[in-house]
């Protein structure tokens, strides 16, 4: 069966970071003859400095840009020889005053992103695993990607949950001798801390476990000698802690420094530490400047900058105390985070604290994920207290213009981030349209939805009504869905939105490679629900197609859309739905921006198929009308075996017939786990014997080419959709005949046969095994769907992100 394309990470990254730099608020370019560290000029005008991560400012201290100088003069501008032979004369003096200020060894590296990569794969060995908090830096997880090749296992957990860290440890316990977490210190984005004191608890319950800090943020502001935020906590690093601190960034100069207590770690690092080797050492102003710093931190005047920092940090806490802003993260680091939720809203907001002289950064996907997108404050050492005064003035006033800019609200952002909620209640602002909602089809009018949904796979309000009778009320978890009904109607109460949902039970991996569903599955014998979540789905996993009637001729479409997604949020928090998901999208749609802009990922599906070519009145000319290529595949593989089956058409069947062809049905399932969904019950097909709008076409071998049995081997369960459609939803075969007598593109061709016979004009034959149908003479059409989870890990864990594959 056909797979997804699993390029669905790059492909995301680069339509949100395309639209961001539409929107003009990244990309940019800084500009000026020189920097005070207080204002930044893009496009001709000067702001107001809130995006620095120098948050002592020392990059702009003379002593700093003097040492940079001399050793320029005295060295030139690079020492071009690895360090592995020897080091430049000033590495000496740098990497002792390092040393001073952690009364440990150290190891300097060019930037912590080569720093990561040369300590990683020397400190895992083959026989360790390896746990990652899901918002560790992009370079811990990339450089920890590395040990996969080598058989390592590289697990994650949600970020920051202390239970699923236990989880993880007491699983990798029997297999690996010692287990490494990863984390960051201070994260890069929200500003908030690993919980460090409860991470070395769960090192004397496990002695396997080793840590792992990336602190770069919290170096210099925070800790003795300016060590950083792991070390203020720490106040001496164990044997069993690594910590990755950085020499550029708030230590104002260039290059990253590892660190450890274990004299035989350090060692093999600086004997093969990767770049270490290969990779060109800092140049020489980069050590000059650092040495300079360290000076600075070895001395007490590092506390008087930490001071003058800490005094600004509680100023801004404090007038943000008093603002309803939505700070995702209040502690004393110098890195703040305002939710805006939906990206549209982030870009609107930065563009209007920009026009009022306010430079602050886009937090957005990857960094953090689509739907909590936000703003990252930094608050530094160069910024007055005026400019933090003005700063927050101008927030409380664009922030709610920002949101009504883009048709959302302060509770909205805040149910996106899990923050407490005002105790205001607030206006919805639909403009005049009126939202009709119900939980079965049956409360909509038949006429109405069939004019606007019908005719498309099996949704029509019959088919609906059938699908309720079905997955309601049942007593396995994944065979009991709940269903949702949207028509937004304008003050005339004319349709321009329609649609439904269904919230179920989805296996994890469903869209993940075959390999990765086949090793789940066998965990799944002894736990059935292994890596399962609930799912708020536009159409459902029966159904296949464009399960959105949108009227985009309606000046009110896009508004149309914005509130569709309102409602449908506040439904996934009530019914806590892993993962909101939008389907089926055919790459002509022009909705691809609009969903981006309202916190939705674009994730490929398996090709769709339809069949509509009719205009033929003999086999000949049907065969006449496909490719050269399609012709000689017919006259192979379809037509010579065709008179060896007995076709029946049936409408009706008996209980002993009905047991048969699930058991196809059930071969065909467990045969193919491309898309991977659970089994359907036998009850579906039950009803399916029941209903007038279902037939089945039915293959048995004739007695000259089978006498061992009469069973049917093949059967294609169809749905007769308003005599216009004809969708063969599923399909069944004994796999002892189809390869030799070509049960499946023989069912291909007799559904053909079949909807001709009966005049439609359209068949669905879904997705997957595209090549086989386009030789049938069906088009191929590429389709999307648009996702909105919890966070990162969500989407990755369900196979949409294929980032760590």
């Amino acid at each position: 069966m056909a797979k997804i394309k699993h390029n669905n990470f790059l492909d995301t990254v680069d339509a949100v970071i395309s639209n961001a730099k539409k929107e003009g608020v990244i990309h940019l370019y800084a500009e000026g003859e020189s920097f005070s560290g207080r204002e930044i000029r893009i496009n001709g005008k000067d702001h107001f400095h809130f995006g620095t991560t120098g948050y002592l400012g020392l990059e702009q201290d003379e002593r700093l840009k003097q040492a940079a100088i001399d050793a320029i003069r005295n060295y030139g501008t690079q020492f071009p020889l690895s360090k592995t032979y020897i080091s430049h004369p000033l590495y000496r003096g740098l990497e002792e005053r390092i040393s001073k200020m952690y009364n440990n060894p150290v190891i300097i590296t060019k930037n912590s992103t080569l720093g990561h990569m040369a300590v990683i794969p020397c400190i895992i060995r083959d026989e360790d695993g390896v746990i990652l908090d899901h918002q560790v830096h992009w370079s811990v997880q990339s450089a920890s990607q590395i040990l996969r090749t080598r058989g390592i296992p590289v697990e994650m957990i949600r970020h920051n949950n202390m239970d699923m860290l236990e989880d993880k440890i007491k699983s990798l316990s029997t297999k690996c001798n010692k287990i490494g977490y990863m984390a960051d210190g201070v994260y890069s984005m929200y500003g908030d801390f690993a919980p460090i004191l409860e991470l070395m608890e769960l090192c004397k319950k496990y002695p396997q476990l080793h840590l792992y800090f990336d602190d770069v943020h919290g170096m210099s502001w925070k800790g003795k000698n300016g060590t950083g935020y792991v070390m203020e906590v720490l106040k001496e690093l164990q044997d069993n802690v690594i910590l990755i601190g950085t020499l550029s960034k708030t230590f104002g100069a260039s290059g990253a420094v590892m660190v450890t207590s274990n004299q035989e770690i350090h060692t093999k690092i600086k004997n093969f530490g990767g770049p270490l080797t290969f990779s060109a050492q800092l140049e020489p102003a980069s050590v000059a400047a650092a040495t300079a710093s360290a000076a600075i931190h070895l001395s007490p005047e590092i506390y008087d900058l930490q001071k003058i920092l800490s005094h600004k940090i509680n100023y801004f806490n404090s007038l943000l105390d008093d603002t309803d802003l939505p700070l995702v993260e209040r502690n004393d680091s110098p890195v703040f985070f305002i939710g805006t939720g939906m990206p549209v809203t982030g870009y609107k907001f930065v563009q209007r604290l920009m026009k009022e002289g306010y430079y602050i950064n886009l937090g957005l996907f990857p960094a953090v994920p689509v739907k909590n997108t936000g703003v990252r404050i930094t608050i530094s050492k160069h910024n007055f207290k005026s400019d933090i005064k003005g700063l927050v003035e101008a927030m409380v006033y664009h922030y709610p213009l920002a949101l009504q800019e883009t048709n959302t609200d302060n509770n909205r952002v805040r149910g996106a981030f899990y923050l407490p909620e005002l105790k205001f209640k607030n206006l919805e602002n639909n403009e005049g349209l009126n939202i009709e909602y119900s939980t079965t089809i049956k409360n909509i009018e038949k006429k109405e939805w069939n004019k606007l949904l019908g005719r498309r796979s099996t949704f029509d309000w019959e088919g609906l009504e059938f699908i309720e009778g079905v997955f309601r009320n049942q007593e396995k978890l994944e065979n009991n869905w709940s269903f949702h009904y949207f028509i937004i109607r304008d003050k005339n109460s004319i349709p321009i939105l329609a649609t439904f949902f269904t919230y179920s039970l989805w296996k994890d991996d469903m869209l993940s490679p075959a390999s990765v569903s086949q090793l789940l599955e066998e965990k799944r014998i002894k736990d059935p629900y292994h890596m399962t979540s609930y799912v708020l789905s536009m159409g459902s996993l029966f159904t296949e197609g464009e399960h959105l009637y949108l009227d985009t001729s309606h000046p009110r479409s896009k508004l149309a859309l914005s509130i569709l997604h309102r409602e449908v949020e506040v439904l996934q928090k009530e019914l806590n739905a892993n993962m909101l998901v939008l389907r089926d999208f055919n790459r002509s749609n022009d909705l691809n921006e609009t969903f981006h802009e309202q916190g939705f990922i674009k994730v490929n599906m398996p090709d769709s198929c339809i069949f509509t070519n009719f205009s033929w009145t003999s086999i000949e000319e049907y065969v006449g009308k496909l490719s050269s290529r399609s012709r000689r595949h017919f006259g192979k593989d379809i037509a010579p075996f065709e008179k060896m089956f007995d076709i029946t058409i049936v409408g009706t069947i008996t209980e002993g017939q009905l047991d048969k062809l699930y058991e196809l049905y059930i071969n065909v399932k467990n045969n193919n786990i491309g898309l991977n969904t659970f089994l359907y019950p036998k009850n579906l097909f039950t009803k399916m014997a029941r209903d007038n709008n279902w037939e089945f076409i039915i293959l048995h071998l004739k007695k000259d080419f089978n006498s061992y049995s009469k069973d049917p081997v093949g059967v294609m369960f169809c749905y007769k959709n308003l005599n216009h459609t004809y969708v063969p939803n599923y399909i069944g075969m004994d796999y002892k005949y189809s390869e030799k007598y070509q049960i499946y593109r023989q069912l291909l061709f007799q559904t053909i046969k079949r909807a001709k016979d009966l005049n439609f004009k359209k068949i669905d034959f879904g997705m997957t095994a595209s090549f086989e149908k386009r030789k049938v003479g069906a088009t191929v059409i590429p389709k999307f769907s648009y996702v909105q989870a919890k966070d990162n890990y969500s989407l990755e864990s369900i196979g949409l992100l294929q980032k760590r594959s």
